[in-house]
């Protein structure tokens, strides 16, 4: 990998782990800077599982119209087939907004 795709992965590990420690923090209230932390947690929680589904529903939709293309018969199969895909790749980003709000309204 590229260094800078590294170092961009585990700067986001990073700051993903700051706000399991500010979560984890003992205290009366919850400070600017942890809510902060929340905020950038809750963003991040939402923009990359979407970011990582949108382009594997591209693909995946790419994939089957070239696949219905080729065989237009096999077009029910492969589009039904497709729709399960689809269903499942949103999942995803339905997980990573659950644990958005799971983290802004802790």
């Amino acid at each position: 990998m590229k260094k800078l795709t590294v170092r961009s992965i585990l700067s986001v590990l990073m700051l993903l782990g700051f706000a399991t420690l500010a979560c984890a923090a003992e205290g009366a209230g919850v400070s600017v800077k942890d809510q902060a932390l929340y905020f950038i947690a809750a963003a991040l929680a939402v923009g990359i599982p979407g970011a990582g589904c949108g382009i594997g529903m591209g693909t995946a939709i790419n994939a089957a119209c070239s696949g219905i293309a080729r065989n237009p018969e096999a077009g029910g199969k492969i589009q039904v087939n497709m729709i399960i895909g689809l269903a499942l790749i949103e999942s995803l980003t339905i997980y990573g907004l659950v644990i958005a709000l799971i983290l802004l309204f802790m």
